[in-house]
């Protein structure tokens, strides 16, 4: 998961035969919950960047390649040439943009041979002013002629104006500018959609690498969009280091170009053709031997600049109102500290100005609220070299962390879920038996013992497998619902790790449900129900997605067909309840079932994954579980998951036939909060440390008015430790004022003054951390009156601080 630890067994299709540029983030946008990059680590000076020993095969002129084949390094008097639109360039850039125009004027002269026929196109138009879905408009068209951005004349401009790109058929992100092939119906897709933010943001990365071509004469590693911006990737000749101060010419250059409304060409090209492109940078030429499908791959040019790109990006650079370089950063090619060393630069742009002004506001907030900021102002955690990844969490942390377990095995006992515990480690085996060996291994920690070798779990399902498999299983039993806390450890390159929200040892909620076909949808409308309990407690609205049957899966379409719409079913149930409007999102299940993704906002209105439900037919059958049913007597029947249409993940032996009586299981790994970890930086930035009173780790602190009453300081706090609060006094020789604003700014809950006339009347001046009014001298409340309100404040688990 998304910038964290996913919440439960990861799709495990992303071996290197399915990997493409979209995994190393070449080109495709990241997603927001899980970004996927090279590793950024503290500034520093480059360190010096070899080539591959090999010469490059291409047929390009040898005085046009900047880089010596000789001694594989970056020199900085590579020749230059004169464009129209920068004074100096490269003769490799020069040459690499002349063949992207000699194949794209083939390709223009193909597209107008193609037979431009009619098709059937409609526009989804979405909803209105009042939230009622606009009816669809068809639209005339033809193929291999018109164009998304052709039919926005028919668009009102409320519409129009803040469109980014164009989803074909709801599966595909379009160019609007990229000519329709097929019979389809178009929805546009704007800046406000997270869609249309990283595809905004991809574009303006591009801008940036285009500046940075012509400002460094350097080698672009790639650039994708980010949580709050982009960022690209480069090598500098001379292992220069970029300066603050290279920031405004890089900016100046970006304005340049986006004054200019460079349009986003798109255009396909040959393997050999795209080594011929971009044999000069041995970066490129990494993604394209190594990455790429062998029919080749897209690439875009706006200005100066063609990339390796499988896009899609906006209209032209004009759309680019407000651009601005935000930091730099030094960072590892690939991620992998052994590699070349490269120059990292951020930027984030907006379609309109005044956008980039709430943006600035935001970060200004967001600073305030920073996790790791807070978490050191409160004492509630830290970080050591001496365990990178891996979390101390201090007492007042562990509080939170405990409270939030707490909660859970509450609801646990409710809903009817049975805590177990696995291993930490287990033979290497099992993981290949599961299916994470063959393609997770790298990010596991695994060691030898006794000559066998092992690896620490990095997910708890497998496990929970080996319980359910261990001993004869009835249809009574199910729904059997497996909770485990256990540790998990994951090996995140160290550039990865991130405060709590990317660490290599973490716990989670983790659940895996056996049950039957005909409970899943039961099964999931509780599992919502679960959502709405969880999140309503920290006043998080969410919204669900539903992922479905991917390109390369494992079953029988039937199979898929019939979980898919018991999802459907319960998502449309919880809907007509009040559960809000859920997402379709054809083609991103995993591998092995379909899967809901849950996403919450916090009050910043930023969006994070933390719960995921996802049906699994593939681990059942691995693990050869089966369950004795109601029926005895009744025939053999086939295991419902076939042999594998792909190499998807799979494992190679043939699923087994079972016997009368018997049937195979579904499982459906769930965890709402996800890691504890990631979830307690969330909680710590959407709180801004002002912890909700059941979850605090100072609910109270007791302070004296003089030191003659310390006595009764003492007393009220045992009373309130006695109920199990936490409840602390400052009886320093500090001044009560200093005392109190020590203790606010402590974010206590509540702070009791007491002096001679609370001790008489045996009651307490309390001030309230939300309530302005109460900073001051009040109403005494008698103490036995404010311990009864304090305890029903932590038993209703409030989200008000207020008694």
């Amino acid at each position: 998961m998304e910038n964290g630890q996913s919440p439960v067994a990861p799709d495990l299709s992303n071996s290197l035969a399915h990997r493409s540029l979209v995994d190393a983030q070449v080109s495709k946008p990241l997603s927001p919950t899980e970004p996927k990059s090279p590793r950024a680590h503290k500034s520093s000076p480059s360190k010096s960047i070899s080539l591959p020993e090999k010469k490059l095969e291409t047929k390009r002129p040898k005085q046009a390649i900047p880089i010596s084949a000789v001694d594989g390094q970056v020199h900085s008097n590579a020749p230059t040439s004169k464009t129209s639109s920068q004074s100096t360039l490269p003769d490799h850039i020069i040459h690499r943009n002349q063949l992207f125009d000699e194949l794209k004027r083939r390709h223009d002269v193909e597209i107008l041979e193609k037979e431009h026929h009619e098709i059937n196109v409609t526009l989804d138009l979405g909803v209105d002013k009042d939230g009622k879905p606009r009816p669809l408009m068809p639209v005339a068209a033809k193929a291999w002629e018109s164009t998304p951005g052709l039919f926005l004349r028919h668009v009102d401009k409320d519409i129009s104006a803040d469109v980014v790109i164009a989803k074909v058929d709801n599966k595909e992100l379009w160019d609007l500018d990229r000519p329709l092939e097929y019979a389809c119906q178009i929805r546009y897709i704007p800046f406000s959609s997270p869609e249309g933010r990283n595809v905004f943001w991809h574009s303006s990365a591009h801008v940036l690498g285009e500046a940075a071509e012509c400002q460094y004469n350097c080698l672009l590693s790639h650039g994708p969009p980010t949580e709050q911006g982009f960022f690209y990737d480069m090598a500098i000749a001379d292992n220069q280091v970029v300066k603050e101060t290279d920031w405004a010419p890089l900016e100046s250059k970006a304005s340049k170009f986006t004054k200019e409304k460079q349009p986003f060409e798109r255009l396909h090209v040959s393997i050999a053709d795209l080594k011929q492109m971009f044999g000069y940078s041995k970066y490129k030429m990494y993604y394209i031997e190594n990455l790429l499908p062998p029919d080749g791959s897209t690439v875009y040019k706006c200005g100066t600049l063609v990339d390796l790109c499988l896009g899609p990006h906006i209209q032209n650079t004009g759309k680019i109102k407000a651009f601005q370089i935000t930091m730099n950063s030094s960072c590892y090619f690939r991620g992998d500290k052994n590699d070349d060393s490269l120059q990292r630069i951020y930027g984030v742009a907006f379609p309109d100005k005044k956008q980039l002004v709430e943006h600035k506001k935001f970060l200004e907030e967001a600073a305030k609220r920073d996790h790791r900021k807070i978490a050191k102002d409160q004492e509630l955690f830290f970080f050591d070299e001496l365990s990178p990844g891996c979390v101390f969490l201090l007492p007042h942390g562990t509080i939170i962390f405990n409270a939030l377990q707490k909660l859970l095995r509450f609801e646990y006992q409710k809903r009817g879920y049975q805590e177990v515990q696995s291993p930490n480690m287990y033979d290497v085996e099992l993981w290949k038996k599961s299916g994470h060996w063959q393609h997770y291994q790298d990010d596991m920690f695994s060691l030898e013992v006794e000559k066998r070798k092992w690896a620490l779990k990095p997910m708890n399902c497998p496990g929970h497998c080996v319980i359910f498999g261990h001993r004869e299983r009835s249809y009574r039993e199910l729904p059997l619902r497996m909770a485990d806390f256990g540790v998990l450890h994951r090996n995140e390159a160290s550039g990865a790790l991130n405060g709590l929200t990317r660490v290599r040892k973490f716990q989670q909620d983790d659940t895996h449900i056996f049950c039957t076909q005909e409970q899943i949808t039961q099964e999931i409308e509780g599992l919502f129900d679960f959502l709405k309990c969880i999140y309503g407690l920290f006043g998080f609205p969410f919204k669900l997605k539903l992922s479905t049957r991917p390109d390369k899966y494992l079953g029988d379409i039937e199979t898929w067909n019939i979980a898919e719409a018991k999802l459907k079913e319960a998502l449309d149930t919880f809907a007509a309840h009040g559960g809000g409007q859920w997402e379709l999102n054809e083609g991103d299940g995993a591998f092995y079932g379909p899967k809901i993704d849950i996403e919450i906002s916090d009050a910043l209105r930023r969006d994070f994954q933390c719960a995921t439900i996802q049906l699994d037919f593939q681990l059942p059958q691995n693990f050869e579980l089966e369950y004795m049913t109601a029926e005895t007597s009744a025939k053999a029947k086939p295991d419902a998951v076939v042999e594998p249409r792909s190499d998807a993940g799979a494992t190679s032996s043939k699923p087994k036939t079972l016997g009368p009586g018997r049937a195979r299981p579904v499982m459906i790994h769930r965890a709402i909060i996800g890691s504890f970890e990631r979830f307690m930086a969330i909680l710590t930035e959407h709180f801004a440390g002002k912890w909700p009173f059941w979850l605090s780790p100072r609910q109270v602190l007791v302070i004296p008015v003089m030191p003659s009453v310390n006595d009764y300081v003492e007393e009220v706090q045992r009373l309130l430790r006695a109920q199990k609060m936490h409840a602390d006094i400052d009886i320093s020789g500090n001044t009560m004022q200093k005392k109190i604003r020590t203790g606010q700014l402590q974010q206590y809950n509540f702070i009791f003054v007491v002096g001679a006339q609370e001790q008489e009347s045996r009651s307490v001046n309390i001030r309230n951390r939300d309530d302005q009014n109460t900073q001051s001298k009040g109403d005494l409340v008698p103490l036995a009156e404010a311990i009864h309100k304090l305890k029903a404040l932590k038993k209703e688990r409030r989200l008000l601080n207020t008694i």
